[in-house]
């Protein structure tokens, strides 16, 4: 069996044939038909009313924060269980985050949430301030963590209730969304002030890079737009009256983006395949378990988790994750918490619980769409004979 990477593009559409048309008529930089063209079809499929390409997932995020009006002295609360970067973007306008502990999803508790609201801060006219440090909470940054959606209808009542914005980090979950309550049918990304989505390599689409700002305000799009096209307020006369950034997507990308769209459906459907063969087959396995889903919800089964308990599998999620690679399959452990992130160390947590307990136990495993049967069964094969070698 060959090496088995974690996960990686599948171009098997129409890439080649959009690549050549960039090539052929001369439009490879960060204006051409592809950049509108994957735009509007982003709008069409999450059904936000605007949409903003830019170069990657944390640029998008970046200037979601901007447009939310999020500046120096302010706080976000921010997930300590997820990739670093919607925490490094704080920094990035001045802001401190302030990290919350995960519910039983690896999503951020809006439980603590509300908690930290009503106990740690108290509303002012300025907004919310934070009782311990004496800044006002701005913004809350959910992560749809590996595609499964947050609980965002309790999320988007504490922000009303304590009026800060609320910005979904979305890099992982293009094309999931809500089947029940409030938000029946709508995508992640789609519900809060400002959305975000990456198009990385290693996500359910690609771009070779990438992100999309989505929102339905018309003054946040147009902020945005501007905002990434370097603030460009005369572009003949060459008239900046804000710093802007060149965090523009090129139409090469765009072009190789849109037709990894047009396979989306087709790619979270395999993904959910997978996903339940996986849950299948190492089913009576004692001490793993792969991460369930969250009810009322519709992902897009991006990364499958594998939750370890040494004391009845009888070997520690390293340990299973080093074996495997030995098997030529790649694994990795789940993110290293942020608020023990050496440039974080000093910022205020609020009971990092959950987090924790997930950090020591969780293995993220193949996952790419064209992942085969056979591949899928000879991983659970491997991890069978470890269990029964212990």
């Amino acid at each position: 069996m060959k090496n088995i990477p974690l996960s990686v593009p599948n171009l098997n559409g129409r890439e080649l044939q959009y690549i050549k048309k960039c090539i052929d008529t001369n439009w490879i930089s960060s204006s051409g038909k592809f950049v509108v063209d994957f735009e509007d079809k982003i709008c069409k499929y999450t059904k936000a009313k605007f949409a903003v390409a830019c170069v990657n997932g944390t640029s998008g995020l970046h200037i979601a924060l901007k447009v939310c009006g999020v500046s120096r002295g302010d706080e976000v609360i921010v997930p300590t269980l997820t990739f670093i970067a919607p925490v490094n973007v704080v920094k990035y306008v001045g802001a401190e985050p302030v990290f919350m502990d995960c519910d039983n999803y690896m999503n951020i508790d809006p439980v603590k949430l509300r908690e930290f609201c009503s106990k740690e801060c108290r509303i002012t006219r300025s907004g919310l301030k934070n009782k311990r440090t004496g800044r006002i909470i701005r913004a809350v940054i959910p992560v749809h963590i590996f595609g499964n959606p947050c609980d965002m209808e309790e999320i988007m009542s504490i922000a009303r209730q304590y009026h800060f914005k609320v910005i979904e980090d979305a890099t992982e979950s293009l094309g999931s969304y809500y089947t029940r309550g409030a938000y029946k049918n709508k995508f992640t990304g789609t519900v809060s002030d400002v959305g975000v989505y990456s198009f990385n390599g290693n996500k359910i689409i690609t771009a070779g890079g990438g992100g999309m700002i989505v929102t339905n305000s018309r003054v946040m799009s147009d902020k945005a737009r501007y905002l990434t096209n370097q603030a460009k307020d005369d572009p003949v006369r060459y008239i900046h009256n804000e710093i802007g950034y060149n965090f523009r997507l090129t139409n090469l990308q765009a072009a190789l983006g849109l037709a990894q769209l047009e396979q989306l459906k087709g790619f979270i459907k395999t993904k959910k395949y997978n996903y339940e063969l996986y849950k299948k087959l190492l089913s009576g396995i004692r001490g793993i378990n792969i991460l369930d889903l969250p009810a009322g919800t519709a992902p897009n089964y991006w990364f499958y988790s594998l939750i370890m308990e040494k004391n009845e599998f009888g070997m520690n999620r390293d340990g299973v994750m080093e074996h495997l690679q030995t098997k030529g399959i790649q694994a990795r452990p789940v993110w290293y918490l942020n608020h023990l992130q050496k440039p974080f160390r000093k910022n205020q947590s609020y009971k990092i619980e959950k987090a924790a307990w997930f950090w020591e136990r969780v293995l993220n495993f193949p996952c790419s769409t064209n992942l085969e049967i056979k591949q899928v069964k000879y991983i659970v094969s491997v991890i069978r004979n470890l269990h029964g070698n212990n």
